[in-house]
């Protein structure tokens, strides 16, 4: 059975993507990352084994994988975009004073996607909704 790296791969290779080991790396380092990480988490994480990589290197595999549907970017309104390679429908708890970002799910918000349809005559084509709060590490402290 081949695994979420091994498709991803496949996808970037069938692209005409030539398979770095840098690119390999950043792949699977968002793939088994549940931190929604930022470029430059993924390259301080990936330098010592990298020393030529840069963050641009990182910058610019990130919005290759952005294009080719495998990543998606988070913005949330602070200096830095963070990267989800879980592209499952999910939504976001965001900790306002240190920036985790924690997965949740809610099936019912799909109705929205219908309810937005009908009311607005959209073609709607997904939604977004995160929720603002502090975390448990931050509020212990």
């Amino acid at each position: 059975m081949k695994s979420r790296v091994q498709y991803a791969l496949e996808q970037l290779k069938d692209m005409g993507v030539r398979v770095t080991p840098q690119r390999h790396a950043i792949l699977t380092y968002l793939l088994d990352s549940h931190t929604h990480p930022t470029a430059d988490e993924i390259y301080r994480a990936l330098s010592p084994k990298f020393v030529s990589m840069s963050v641009a290197t990182v910058y610019n595999n990130l919005k290759l994988f952005i294009e080719a549907g495998l990543v998606r970017e988070l913005t949330y309104g602070d200096d830095s975009s963070r990267f989800d390679a879980d592209l499952s429908d999910h939504y976001h708890a965001i900790c306002e004073q240190c920036g985790k970002i924690v997965d949740f799910d809610y099936p019912k918000l799909s109705d929205v996607e219908q309810t937005a349809a009908q009311a607005s005559g959209f073609v709607v084509r997904g939604h977004r909704m995160e929720v603002y709060g502090i975390c448990k590490s931050c509020s212990s402290k």
